[in-house]
């Protein structure tokens, strides 16, 4: 057995890199039904609900443009899997309670939404790219600093 063959102390960096290198993988791989999970470069970067991939709309996302996870730039697939596990968050700000000061989300009580970071490579500083998550399950992906959301469909 391989694992058997790694010395106790070099285990826990076996599977990190193990893991690192699962959430590398490119998301133009096929699925297990032969389905391609992401839209060739040509695509829009919004898709009508109605042309996704059987993804039903929860009623928070209804009316809303969207976004399937799988068409999720890779880096935002990573924050959300972070989201997922509860962190550890690369920036001190992830987590924090997003305000909705544009009004570009559905109102609601302070602390309902908490938004995170998705690097963009070669930005110094946080970039433009965030996930707002709200407390009933919403996800929520903006690329241009709060100007504009799509749903994350999961």
């Amino acid at each position: 057995m391989l694992l058997r063959s790694v010395p106790r102390p070099l285990f826990g960096l076996w599977l990190c890199l193990m893991v690192l290198l699962t959430g590398c993988a490119s998301a133009d791989t096929e699925t297990g039904s032969g389905a391609v999970t992401s839209a060739p470069a040509s695509a829009p970067a919004s898709v009508p609900a109605s042309a996704q991939a059987s993804a039903p709309v929860p009623g928070w996302a209804a009316g809303r443009d969207t976004v399937a996870e799988a068409g999720l730039p890779a880096e935002a697939r990573r924050t959300l899997a972070l989201i997922d596990v509860g962190g550890p968050f690369p920036y001190a700000e992830d987590g924090g309670v997003f305000g909705n000061r544009e009004r570009e989300l559905p109102r609601r009580e302070r602390g309902h939404y908490h938004e995170y970071t998705v690097r963009t490579p070669g930005e110094r500083d946080r970039g433009a790219r965030r996930i707002v998550t709200g407390r009933d399950g919403e996800v929520y992906y903006t690329d241009d600093h709060y100007n504009s959301f799509r749903a994350v469909l999961r």
